[in-house]
C-alpha cells in the first residue's frame, strides 16, 4: 500500500476515533427530514384507504406510518415526497 495513501488512512480512523469519543465534531453532518404522511393524505383530501390503494401499501401499514410507530423507506418514502411536491402530477400518474 503507498503510504500517503497508508497515512491518510490513519488520520482519518484516528479523527473517528475522536468523534466517537466525543474529543471533536464531525466536519459535516446529514439529516432526514421526516415526512408527515397523514397530513399529505389529508392535502389530498382521500380517505386511509383511498390513499393506500394509491400508494399500493396495505392500510396497516398507512396506519403505522401516520402514528409513526413506522416510517416509510426506499421506494415508498421516493413516492411520498413526490406526492407532497407534485400532487397533481402523482394522482394522474398513479390513478388507474
Amino acid at each position: 500500500m503507498d503510504k500517503e495513501l497508508f497515512a491518510d488512512l490513519m488520520a482519518s480512523i484516528k479523527e473517528a476515533g475522536r468523534i466517537a469519543r466525543a474529543e471533536a465534531s464531525p466536519s459535516r453532518s446529514f439529516s432526514v427530514e421526516e415526512q408527515d404522511v397523514k397530513s399529505i393524505r389529508e392535502r389530498l383530501r382521500l380517505s386511509q384507504t383511498e390513499f393506500a390503494r394509491l400508494l399500493r401499501v396495505n392500510i396497516r401499514t398507512l396506519q403505522n406510518w401516520e402514528q409513526r410507530r413506522r416510517r416509510p423507506t426506499g421506494p415508498a418514502a421516493a413516492l411520498l415526497k413526490i406526492v407532497a411536491n407534485a400532487p397533481e402530477a402523482a394522482l394522474k400518474a398513479l390513478h388507474p
